[in-house]
């Protein structure tokens, strides 16, 4: 079998390896060197915790830049990385006197090793694949070794591309079922005939990779090698080359149009990291975060492969104008597949500002605030603002006699300190409220110096393993002081570090562009004197999660910066409630017996297997097996879909009124209305706020 499907792809790589172009010399490019040695200087000079340029450091780069090249460990040979591995110490010396040594032989390496790919999937896609051959892929690839030999790297190719093949198969196998049941005449496809659609398919897909790999031009790769320097100071800390600089001002400037999501790179997958709050995607409800988008589609059109493709790439692919249709096939936590049809849009802004509900409950009433992110924006005259927004919207639930406050900030991002601090004062007399620390100096501590409270009743506060920066300086600050109850996940996203964006070409008088350096300058710390970098906010009350038992967040980047603390800042505690500790007993008791919390621990252990199985059946009755027993398996949680309440939640007097004469608006109230009902976390949340009591000698604000 080996010798008959690859008897040709040995003698033409020989051949080929003569046909390579010249290897670009490392002396030729002044502009790199110069690059070099002002992100060397700016780095060490800059940064909040700049690392010691020394022998561990040159593993790391060395390390970062061979994975970022071949993440799947498909073109590097052993005796490739055998032959890098005598720069391993030498990379902090190189960076030092301006050599690029290093970066030319692994740059031209791969540019031959990928061109030699070309010839192993185009060979390989020429045969039929045997399905009924029992084997396995593993894409642990972290845990792989790298090929010793051709032989055995032809084989890898092979393994990847038959899953590739595999995976599209399956999928046609399930269409041409799906037509024989809407039309019993309709002649099903053969599997043999299938299994050459599929082949086909995989080679465009193939095909296409390759082309779009090829318009990647040598700043491109560059780019990739200064940046495996940069994130090892920490991972928000990335060079922008000239092109990319552009696009990321016209991003920070312009609409964001699309599907409203942000994406990341993960080894070969686009993650998604975030949906915008107002966006489609976040409207149509499918996809979340930690998806890994893993085909794209253009409306009806065959779908696009964007495994192993550049973010860049990808994100051109998903993003496109108003009003079109992209289809997404999706990687789930829990291993399933899944396609998400999303018209893209504008996001919308008003979805993005805070609102806010009314809902009775064992005769009380309260107010819930949701707050997708802390907003502001200097460009309008007259310019909204979270804070104002807050301020405004507590006064409008005043007015319906609510009897407690619970505020939303789970998937909150960030955004605005300003409003961070702003907010924290609407619940607090004056006071400090974050510490900001720079490098090499005492921690700042920034306050609230306005003396008036807006709401000073029971208060919770909601957060999430994706409530982060902003919103954990906050839930940080309520928690500190006493004022409220945070309940939610473990703990929250822990990103406790600012970046500015330096223009690296005012360290320079040569006339081409270098671009610009994104870098980490501070650090944020609880009025306590812990930070929230990597620990986050721990909740008084931790309600299971799907994320439960998964690193997420800030820890589960490449090398971010430590947790530490410095001097706790002079504050008084709140100390208004009368039964806190037993509010939160209380509800760590009902947690533990209710049936629906005890299934989404079971989920979230599930779901943690499910992540960890790195292995997959080639075999197609195998895995069709597989992904059946997977079904099965995830059957057993669709009870969590029948969790409802019986309270009613309706808009605030004021919005009734707007609501009448907006169509559109009543609409979106209604389904957020819906929403609320069969959210178990809130529903706990208020389970909460209707147990908290304030001490009698406590005055609340009066209405």
């Amino acid at each position: 079998m080996m010798n008959r499907k690859f008897k040709f792809i040995l003698p033409i790589v020989v051949a080929f390896s003569f046909l390579i172009a010249v290897p670009i010399n490392a002396n030729n490019n002044p502009k790199d060197k110069v690059l070099l040695t002002i992100l060397k200087y700016v780095l060490t000079q800059g940064h909040y915790k700049p690392q010691e340029i020394d022998d561990d450091f040159s593993k790391r780069v060395y390390t970062n830049f061979i994975d970022r090249l071949d993440p799947s460990k498909r073109y590097f040979l052993e005796s490739d990385i055998e032959e890098f591995s005598k720069y391993k110490t030498l990379i902090d010396d190189q960076i030092k006197n301006e050599d690029l040594t290093f970066f030319y032989l692994v740059y031209n390496r791969f540019d031959q090793r990928f061109k030699e790919g070309q010839i192993y999937y185009e060979e390989i896609l020429e045969n039929e694949f045997n399905f009924n051959k029992k084997e396995t892929l593993d894409v642990d690839y972290e845990n792989k070794d790298f090929a010793k030999t051709q032989a055995q790297l032809i084989q890898n190719w092979l393994k990847q591309l038959k899953f590739s093949t595999l995976s599209r198969l399956h999928d046609k196998v399930i269409a041409e079922q799906d037509k024989k049941k809407e039309d019993k005449t309709y002649k099903v496809k053969s599997f043999k005939e299938l299994e050459i659609e599929a082949r086909e398919a995989t080679l465009s897909n193939m095909n296409d990779f390759y082309e779009r790999m090829d318009e990647l031009t040598y700043s491109d790769w560059f780019s990739t090698y200064i940046n495996c320097i940069s994130e090892d100071f920490d991972p928000h800390t990335t060079y922008f080359d000239p092109m990319v600089k552009k696009r990321f001002d016209i991003s920070m400037a312009g609409k964001l149009e699309g599907i409203g999501a942000r994406l990341m790179k993960k080894n070969d997958y686009t993650k998604v990291s975030e949906l915008i709050s107002g966006g489609p995607a976040w409207k149509q409800g499918e996809l979340e975060v930690e998806d890994l988008i893993v085909k794209v589609a253009q409306g009806d059109e065959e779908p696009v492969d964007i495994v192993g493709m550049r973010l860049d790439d990808a994100i051109e692919y998903i993003k496109g104008k108003k009003g079109t249709e992209v289809k997404l096939t999706v990687k789930k936590i829990d291993g399933s597949m899944k396609t998400i049809s999303i018209i893209r849009d504008v996001v919308e802004l008003e979805e993005t500002f805070v609102k806010s509900t009314v809902v009775k409950k064992e005769g009380k009433t309260f107010g819930v605030i949701n707050l997708p992110k802390f907003y502001i924006d200097f460009d309008e005259k007259n310019y909204r603002n979270s804070t104002t927004d807050m301020a405004l919207e507590i006064e409008r639930l005043k007015k319906e006699n609510i009897e407690g406050l619970v505020i939303d900030l789970r998937n909150n991002g960030g955004g605005s300190l300003k409003t961070a601090i702003e907010i924290s004062g609407l619940f607090i007399e004056k006071g400090p409220v974050v510490q900001v620390k720079y490098r090499g100096q005492p921690a700042a501590v920034q306050k609230d110096k306005d003396s008036s409270v807006q709401w000073d009743g029971p208060l919770v506060v909601m957060v999430n393993e994706l409530s982060a920066s902003a919103s954990e300086i906050f839930a940080a600050a309520m928690q500190d002081y006493g004022r409220a109850i945070i309940i939610g996940g473990k703990q929250t996203y822990g990103k406790g570090t600012v970046q500015s964006v330096l223009d690296l070409n005012k360290y320079t008088n040569i006339k081409e562009d270098i671009g610009a350096l994104k870098m980490t300058i501070q650090k944020f710390y609880r009025v306590n004197g812990g930070s929230t970098q990597l620990e986050g906010v721990k909740s008084d009350i931790m309600l299971p999660s799907r994320y439960s038992y998964m690193e997420i967040g800030e820890r589960d980047l490449e090398n971010p910066l430590k947790f530490d603390r410095v001097p706790e800042a002079t504050y008084t505690r709140w100390d208004n409630y009368s039964n806190f500790d037993k509010v939160v007993d209380n509800s760590r008791k009902r947690i533990s017996s209710n049936k629906y919390f005890k299934l989404i621990d079971e989920n979230a252990k599930w779901l943690k297997k499910s992540q960890d199985d790195s292995i997959i059946y080639l075999n197609y009755e195998a895995y069709k097996k597989d992904l059946k027993a997977h079904e099965d398996a995830a059957s057993k949680f669709k009870d969590l879909k029948d969790f409802t309440t019986k309270l009613t939640y309706k808009s605030p007097i004021y919005e009734l009124e707007l609501t009448k004469n907006d169509e559109d608006l009543a609409k979106k109230r209604e389904t957020w209305h819906k929403n609320l009902k069969k959210d178990i976390y809130l529903s706990e949340a208020l389970n909460v706020l209707a147990d908290l009591k304030i001490k009698p000698s406590h005055i609340l604000v009066k209405n």
